[in-house]
C-alpha cells in the first residue's frame, strides 16, 4: 500500500504527534524536519545542508513504511542514519528504513548488540559526522544506556547550537535511568559535556516530546539532582 505523503508544516513549534503533520524549523544553512512515530510518540529529526542537500536521519523508531516514504519524497541525498541508543522504541523501523534507502547506519560501539542491524559507523565521543557542509560533534552521555549519543549542530554564521539528545535529556529533566549509580553518571555527562560548553540560546531535540533550551532548564538542575531523577 502507498503510505500518504507527510505534510510539512513551516510554522515551527516543536509539538508534533503521530499520524499528524511534521514541522520544519529553518535555520542559517540548514533546515531541521521533526516527525513523531509510533504509540510511544518517538521524535525522529532529518537534518538537511541548504547547500548540498545532504542530510542525515535521526532515529528511525517506528512506522518504518511511513519514514521510507517521508524520507523518498524529503531525502533524496541521505547519507546517513543515526540510532541515539539502543532502547527497542528508538530503531523498530531501523532495519526496514535502511533497506529500502540503502543508506549506512551509525551508532555508539556500546550500544550495537541490540540493534536489528549491525552499524556501519561506529559513533564515539567527540567525533564530527560531515553532511554535505554540516558538522554534526558527537557527544557520549552514559547513563539512560551505556551507549547513548546526542549530535550537536552548529549554526554556519550565528554559531548557535542545537543538540539532538535522545532519551538523555528532556524539559524538566534526564533520561529514565536504571539506578543511582547511572543517574549520577548521566547528571554528571549532561552538566559537563552540554550545560557546561554550550550557552542559554542552545535549542536541544529530545527522542519524545517538545523541544527546549538551555536556558530555561538551567536554573533546575540542582532539583533534579536533589531529587534524584
Amino acid at each position: 500500500m502507498t503510505q500518504q505523503p507527510v505534510i510539512i508544516e513551516d510554522t515551527y513549534t516543536g509539538d508534533v504527534a503521530p499520524g499528524g503533520p511534521a514541522q520544519r524549523r529553518r535555520i542559517p544553512g540548514a533546515s531541521i524536519v521533526k516527525l513523531a512515530v509510533g504509540q510511544m510518540n518517538n521524535n525522529a529529526y532529518l537534518v538537511t545542508d541548504d547547500a548540498t542537500g545532504k542530510s542525515v536521519f535521526i532515529d528511525a523508531a517506528n512506522e518504518p513504511e511511513r519514514l521510507v516514504q517521508f524520507l523518498r519524497d524529503n531525502a533524496p541525498g541521505l547519507e546517513l542514519i543515526v540510532t541515539t541508543h539502543q532502547h527497542w522504541d528508538h530503531w523498530q523501523g531501523l532495519e526496514q528504513v535502511a533497506a529500502a534507502t540503502g543508506v549506512p547506519t551509525a551508532a555508539h560501539p556500546l550500544d550495537t548488540d541490540p540493534l536489528p542491524v549491525k552499524p556501519d559507523r561506529l559513533l564515539n565521543e567527540g567525533d564530527v559526522i560531515e553532511i554535505g557542509e554540516l558538522n554534526l560533534e558527537v557527544i557520549h552521555l552514559a547513563g539512560h544506556t551505556p551507549g547513548s549519543v546526542a549530535l550537536v549542530l552548529t549554526e554556519q554564521g550565528t554559531g548557535r547550537h542545537h543538540i539532538f539528545t535522545g532519551d538523555s535529556l528532556f524539559p524538566g529533566g534526564v533520561g529514565k535511568t536504571a539506578d543511582d549509580a547511572a543517574f549520577r553518571s548521566l547528571l554528571g555527562d549532561v552538566e559537563t559535556k552540554i550545560f557546561g560548553r554550550f550557552d542559554d540560546e542552545t535549542v536541544f531535540y529530545p527522542g519524545h516530546g517538545k523541544d527546549s533550551t538551555l536556558g530555561a532548564e538551567r536554573p533546575h538542575l540542582g532539583e533534579w539532582r536533589e531529587r534524584g531523577w
